[in-house]
């Protein structure tokens, strides 16, 4: 990116704004605080950019109707409705052929959706644990292996809808924990098998062969009960909750094999610029591939991407100036690329 310097449009869903209008705190879970968006603004304006704010998918296109244009978008906005939400974003900026951070609408659109990641890493031979989309409870008569199980809404983050009650160990139990989902979310259910082992969390930056891991950190739940559950209220209430401790190869052999699924993972589901990938070993200590999170949260020294960084030496300056390189490439690429011929 050498010393190029440009205005940097930032787009994002600023919780408050959503509290205000009477959306509840689960509803507006995975969206921002103040903090972070001014902890990359103050990262973009020390790394010699000029930022502006944006705002959510309505604001950018509000934006755009009035002329606004900017040399790239760094965009972390989530979305509010549709299984495509993190999606929106980044096909608008398609549209204006306006280049941006992360990853492209194909790609934001099927990792959220979980159980279509999971089979795309099924299919090209990576880890990951049995699972069975039920689109209704009675669908869980037909989940094709045996408890326990694990339990979710297929395309919700930051553990929403994951409880206690997630771990069942009764087939008997299984439409009622279904049901109870579904009507919550309006969604169909992730049943998986239930992994018993440790879990991990591994942050990349980076994209293709460029991509590489940043570090790792094992997850070890200490409330109880649900010591076997990072549930959405372990998450949002950490502190006290939950330990994060972060591990090398050199320390932990089974690091090695955690981080070269998780690169592998990252690669293959052609993520772009950074985020992180959730691991969780089987009964028999065999990593396996949990989820993906390509819009990872970027508040400094709360949400896993910047806390692994830190926690390996990379300031949050630092991962802001690396993602920013990662999407530079495109466009550097497309700059270089020759003018169609015309007819």
């Amino acid at each position: 990116m050498g010393e190029q310097t440009m205005i940097i449009g930032l787009t994002y869903d600023l919780r408050q704004d959503y509290l205000d209008r009477g959306y509840t705190e689960l509803e507006t879970a995975e969206f921002d605080s103040v903090e972070t968006i001014a902890a990359i603004e103050q990262a973009l304006c020390d790394l010699g950019h000029t930022p502006v704010r944006i705002g959510n998918a309505r604001q950018l296109i509000e934006c755009l109707v009035k002329g606004e244009r900017w040399d790239l978008v760094f965009n972390i906005a989530e979305g509010l409705h549709g299984m495509g939400r993190e999606a929106q974003v980044p096909a608008i900026l398609d549209l204006y052929q306006i280049p941006y951070t992360f990853s492209d609408p194909l790609v934001m659109s099927l990792t959220l959706h979980k159980a279509l990641t999971k089979r795309v890493m099924r299919d090209a031979g990576l880890s990951t644990g049995q699972f069975f989309l039920a689109a209704a409870p009675e669908d869980a008569g037909r989940v094709p292996f045996a408890p326990p199980y694990f339990v979710k809404p297929v395309a919700q983050g930051t553990g929403m809808g994951i409880t206690t009650d997630s771990v069942v160990r009764d087939k008997k139990n299984l439409p009622r924990v279904c049901r109870a989902l579904m009507e919550q979310f309006g969604q169909p259910v992730l049943i998986e098998q239930f992994l018993s082992g440790r879990e991990f969390t591994t942050g990349l930056v980076g994209t293709g062969a460029f991509a590489k891991v940043m570090g790792t950190m094992e997850i070890i739940v200490l409330a109880d009960p649900g010591k076997d559950v990072y549930s959405f209220e372990n998450k949002e209430g950490w502190k006290g909750r939950v330990q994060y401790l972060p591990l090398s190869p050199d320390v932990d052999p089974v690091i090695r094999d955690v981080e070269a699924l998780a690169l592998a993972a990252w690669q293959m589901l052609e993520c772009r610029d950074g985020g992180r990938i959730d691991i969780r070993c089987d009964a028999k200590g065999t990593p396996c591939f949990i989820e993906v999170n390509p819009l990872a949260g970027l508040r400094p020294h709360y949400s896993d991407l910047p806390m692994v960084c830190e926690f390996f030496g990379t300031s949050y300056v630092r991962l802001i100036e690396m993602i920013l390189a990662s999407a530079m490439e495109r466009v550097q690429d497309r700059m270089q690329a020759p003018c169609p011929e015309t007819a």
